[in-house]
């Protein structure tokens, strides 16, 4: 599967942004869909995970509530809406698919996603 993400761009604090990822290659519905950011001079990390069917979701504590995950498996897309953005927020997103389901904990580990976008920056100003 290939993935594009997009959607990035610069927004003061406080504000919102929406990322979408788009799936092509293969059928999206046996992925399940992650996001995951880095900053600057920081490893990768988990913000967000949602199931195959979207039935499940998990979040990272520093995001959870604040930003929400999303998929539409009928344009094979996958969605982060973020909102309450903080100058901390800003980094490189990434998206990642995991053939086959997710459950609990493995759905934060970067290792289990095997496939990559190319990352979208978002860039929060205080």
């Amino acid at each position: 599967v290939q993935l594009q993400a997009s959607g990035g761009g610069l927004v003061q604090a406080g504000g919102s942004l929406r990322l979408s990822c788009a799936a092509s290659g293969r059928t999206f519905s046996i992925y399940s869909m992650g996001w995951f950011r880095q900053a600057p001079g920081k490893e990768r990390e988990f913000v967000a995970a949602i199931s195959r069917n979207g039935g499940n979701t998990y979040y990272s504590d520093s995001v959870k509530g604040r930003f929400t995950i999303s998929r539409g498996n009928a344009n094979d897309m996958v969605y982060l809406q973020m909102n309450s953005l903080r100058p901390e927020d800003t980094a490189v997103y990434y998206c990642g698919a995991k053939q086959g389901e997710i459950l609990g904990h493995i759905a934060a580990l970067r290792r289990v996603y095997g496939y990559w976008g190319q990352g979208t920056l978002v860039t929060v100003s205080s």
